[in-house]
């Protein structure tokens, strides 16, 4: 078990267990991921923008400088947030977002999810926060990308406090996208706590 998250603790977090996912982990996170995507998205599992949901382990545990998070609560996976070394590219990503980042040194957020019943209790938070302190501690980034759907709860209000907004597809047209999928994503730039 990786002692990345444990050393620091549930980060204020009462009846959870924080850290960085174990192969064991995996069909949870994976549940909670898909679970999200058809709850609260509305348009259900995409493979071309989801496969990483089903490959956790290629895409998550396998590459060094990639991670993925879970919240632990009576033994069951209740959220889920991953880090991967991805920069955004248009398309399908609008170019005043991609012009943004520098290839290859960019970290992206992905699934930052938590059930339903586990909102509204710090996890959301927490699991940001072990993310930004990997990117940290990895000299081979020099940025954080994310994307969030505003149709989660909570979602935008969320990212709001802890970034800069690039772009709201809500508002203004996505000219990379070419699919009939009515996103509503909005994109944000963090800053990595040095």
């Amino acid at each position: 078990m990786s002692d990345f998250a444990l050393s620091r603790g549930t980060r204020g977090v009462v009846g959870y267990v924080l850290r960085q996912a174990e192969p064991e982990d995996l069909p949870g996170a994976r549940s909670v991921m898909l679970d999200t995507v058809y709850r609260d998205f509305g348009h259900g599992y995409l493979p071309q923008w989801h496969s990483d949901i089903i490959d956790l382990e290629s895409y998550y545990l396998a590459p060094e400088d990639n991670t993925l998070f879970v919240a632990v609560h009576d033994g069951e996976v209740a959220g889920t947030a991953g880090v991967r070394g991805q920069t955004p590219v248009s398309p399908p990503h609008p170019l005043e977002v991609t012009n943004r980042f520098e290839e290859g040194r960019t970290a992206t957020l992905y699934r930052v999810y938590v059930q339903p019943e586990h909102r509204r209790r710090g996890l959301a938070g927490a699991l940001v926060d072990a993310c930004m302190e990997f990117i940290a501690d990895r000299e081979r980034y020099s940025g954080v990308y994310l994307h969030t759907d505003a149709r989660t709860p909570g979602a935008v209000e969320f990212w709001s406090k802890r970034g800069t907004i690039l772009f709201d597809e809500r508002v203004a047209v996505n000219e990379m996208r070419t699919e009939s999928v009515a996103f509503q994503n909005i994109h944000f730039e963090l800053e990595i706590p040095r």
